[in-house]
């Protein structure tokens, strides 16, 4: 399957706002699981932009466009985040909702070289204020949600013929834990991103500017649940080969609290943080358990062989046994 590009290339109201020629070429910036991005160049921003596309929703929403151009509205103060420019949500030119943003420069998070730097960003985003009646999605109990969605990703896998009788079996195991780790939550609710693989800041230095650009799921949750996704071992090692030590954690939360206008003790913001690490935990097995069924699908419209062979790794018993022992044990 592919998307008619020059639907919306060769729209005479988009060519008109954005300067676009005919036959301008859009240029692939990436693709997640859920959406691909294209840049392209806007004579009447005299810059280039982001063309972004929603394939999917991993929220089941039907909008799901929309709720991330608000999202990117409601972030415009932290200025660490792309400026939504247009949303169209109609998916009249293509069979899915898209958006443009501005395009904003830098590398992929380095996080031996560069930890400090999305501590920064992210006390930005957990400041910004936030309109009464905003439209975010407000879980009642943010973990308990988080282990439901564990819950109805897993289903996918365990009722497939494509599962491995070993590795549903562990994962039980795992989930079981999970009933056991409870919520400790401090500070107030804030917009939240919930996706924070390194891929999605763009990194610049210290002494410039840095951003993070993927809202496909932002929600209206506490600080620890960001926190503990950024630091969790199958977010790190997801893009990377990391996983971050004990002191690198701890480390990271302080330089959090120096810019934070909610924590100024490291040690208070872990007591509520290491629950939602746990979890999300288990949400990166069970989300690698879906998506690993989703790749036995031949017409898959997006698929990454990188990704793939990184689930296929997170679906081990090596990789399980792992995080049993040093993140799930105790509970």
């Amino acid at each position: 399957m592919s998307i008619p590009l020059d639907n919306i290339k060769n729209d005479p109201y988009f060519q008109e706002i954005f300067g676009l020629e005919k036959g301008e070429p859009f240029s692939l910036l990436g693709q997640g699981e859920y959406n691909i991005n294209y840049s392209f160049y806007s004579k009447v921003y005299e810059q280039n932009l982001v063309l972004r596309i929603a394939t999917a929703s991993q929220m089941h929403l039907k909008r799901q466009i929309r709720y991330e151009y608000e999202a990117l509205r409601l972030l415009e103060p932290s200025g660490v985040t792309p400026k939504p420019l247009y949303c169209d949500d109609q998916k009249v030119l293509i069979p899915y909702g898209f958006l443009v943003m501005e395009y904003l420069p830098g590398h992929p998070l380095d996080y031996q070289r560069d930890l400090p730097i999305p501590a920064e960003v992210l006390a930005k985003v957990h400041s910004t204020e936030l309109p009464s009646g905003h439209h975010l999605i407000i879980p009642k109990d943010p973990l308990q949600a988080i282990y439901e969605e564990c819950l109805q990703m897993f289903a996918v896998y365990e009722n497939s013929s494509h599962r491995d009788p070993k590795t549903t079996k562990r994962i039980l195991d795992l989930l079981d834990i999970g009933t056991r780790i409870g919520a400790y939550d401090v500070g107030h609710r804030c917009l939240i991103n919930t996706e924070l693989n390194s891929g999605n800041f763009l990194i610049n230095g210290r002494q410039h500017k840095n951003y993070l650009v993927d809202w496909e799921k932002p929600l209206y949750g506490y600080p620890a649940q960001d926190l503990g996704h950024f630091l969790a071992p199958t977010t790190t090692f997801f893009k990377t080969d990391d996983i971050l030590t004990h002191d690198q954690i701890q480390s990271f939360l302080g330089e959090y609290c120096k810019h934070s206008n909610q924590y100024k003790d490291p040690r208070e913001l872990w007591s509520s943080v290491k629950s939602y690490l746990s979890m999300n935990c288990l949400r990166g097995i069970t989300w690698c358990a879906m998506a690993y069924i989703q790749y036995q699908d031949p017409n898959k419209l997006i698929a990454n062989a990188h990704t793939y062979q990184k689930i296929k790794a997170y679906l081990s018993l090596d990789f399980l046994d792992l995080i049993q022992r040093e993140f799930l044990d105790g509970y």
